[in-house]
Order: C-alpha cells, then sequence, then structure tokens
C-alpha cells in the first residue's frame, strides 16, 4: 500500500540534540565547557537513551523529564562540572528549545501540502514535545505529538508503535517511520513499519535481527521516499 502516514521520532531526528550544550557553551560564564561540550552533549544523550531502556526492562517507568535531568547530571559529573548548578539549570531550560534542522520545515511542509498524515512519535513527555516543537515553529506542520506517557512505556516496545494505528487508522504498512536512532528505526522495522534510519553521523549499522529500509544522511529526501 502507499505511504500515507509519516511518522518521525523527536530528538536528534528532528530537533539536534546538542544544540543546548552547543549554546551554553557559546555564553561567556559558562566558558568552562568551551572545549568540552560535544562530550558533554554526547553523555548527556547516551545516558538519556540508556536510562530508558533500562527502566523499560524494570519496569520502572518514569517521566522523560526526569530521565533527561538524571542523563545531564551523569554527563556534567564525567565532565567534571557537577557542582556548578547555573550550567546545570542553563542546559535544563535550553532542552525546551532545541533547534529544529534547517530541512526540517520545508520537509514537512511538502508532506503536508501533499495530504500525508505526519507527527511525531517520541519518549518525550507531552508538554517537552510541545515545548519543542512550538520554540522550533512548526506546529501546523503536525497532526499530532504521539508520546509514550499515554502507555507507560519507553520505545522500542510495540505498545508505543502501536500508537500510530490508534490515532490515524492506518495500516502498519502505510506508515513511514523515521528515526534518527538506529536501534528504533530497527525496532520500527520488526514492528512492520517502513522505516528510514537518518544517520547523521555516519554510525555503523547496529547489529540487530531486523535492519532500516532506508538510510539517509539528512531528512531531504522523505519526499521522495513516499512517492512524492
Amino acid at each position: 500500500m502507499p505511504i500515507t502516514t509519516c511518522i518521525f521520532d523527536a530528538y536528534g531526528t528532528l530537533f539536534d540534540v546538542a544544540a543546548a550544550a552547543r549554546q551554553a557553551a557559546s555564553e561567556p560564564q559558562f566558558s568552562k565547557i568551551k572545549d568540552t561540550w560535544p562530550q558533554l552533549a554526547e553523555n548527556w544523550r547516551l545516558k538519556q537513551l540508556q536510562y530508558t531502556w533500562l527502566r523499560a526492562i524494570t519496569q520502572a517507568h518514569t517521566d522523560f523529564w526526569e530521565v533527561t535531568q538524571d542523563g545531564l547530571d551523569w554527563a556534567l559529573e564525567k565532565c567534571g562540572v557537577d557542582g556548578d548548578a547555573e550550567l546545570r539549570e542553563r542546559l535544563l531550560a535550553l532542552y525546551w528549545e532545541l533547534q529544529a534542522y534547517p530541512e526540517v520545515p520545508e520537509m514537512l511542509q511538502t508532506l503536508k501540502t501533499a495530504g500525508l498524515n505526519t507527527a511525531i512519535l517520541s519518549n518525550g513527555s507531552p508538554d517537552m514535545l510541545d515545548g519543542a516543537v512550538q520554540s522550533a515553529g512548526i506546529e501546523t506542520l503536525l497532526d499530532d505529538n504521539l508520546s509514550v506517557q499515554s502507555v507507560g512505556i519507553f520505545k522500542p516496545d510495540s505498545l508505543v508503535y502501536d500508537l500510530v494505528g490508534q490515532r490515524f487508522g492506518c495500516a502498519k504498512d502505510e506508515v513511514l517511520f523515521v528515526s534518527s536512532n538506529g536501534w528504533d528505526a530497527a525496532g520500527a522495522t520488526g514492528y512492520g513499519f517502513t522505516t528510514a534510519w537518518v544517520n547523521r553521523s555516519g554510525e555503523p549499522m547496529d547489529r540487530l535481527p531486523w535492519k532500516p529500509k532506508h538510510v539517509l544522511n539528512d531528512l531531504t529526501d522523505i519526499p521522495k521516499i513516499v512517492g512524492l
């Protein structure tokens, strides 16, 4: 069946998760991370994801905002700046204002103009997603922000992917699911979605039972994949 519904992961896919640390590092009062912000951003994201997996496995679900704070605290300690309360507060505030990647608005507009359903499916809590979408100015280009909070477990549990069919009434093979996380794209492939992995940093393919159908450098060619 043709693709009718394009679903996007949020963090790292539509929104640049490194933007918070990069912005803070450019501000004079936080010059202590001027050289280490890339490592801080990478560790923050890694721990954020690892904590979602561990909480899913152990059935210890919590709000994604708590996971985000826990990941940051670990990353700050790893970088030796865990005693800076002002830096922590600034980084968390910036996480609500993450920048969208430059190709995102035009790509989404093309999909909407063609009449496709568009939505986010994310580990993020509803208020976090609303904040990011509004900050990026793309709220009119998305039909919905679907959060794992409604099912109480993080990706890649199938209950999360079920939310798409429940919301849009579409079959699995009508869905293009797009993520910058290889494991997420793999999980969605196993679920039955057509998938695209946005591999911006040239990472190796994850050694998992499923592989994404498409591998992209950015989101520019998403409309081509759906036949536009």
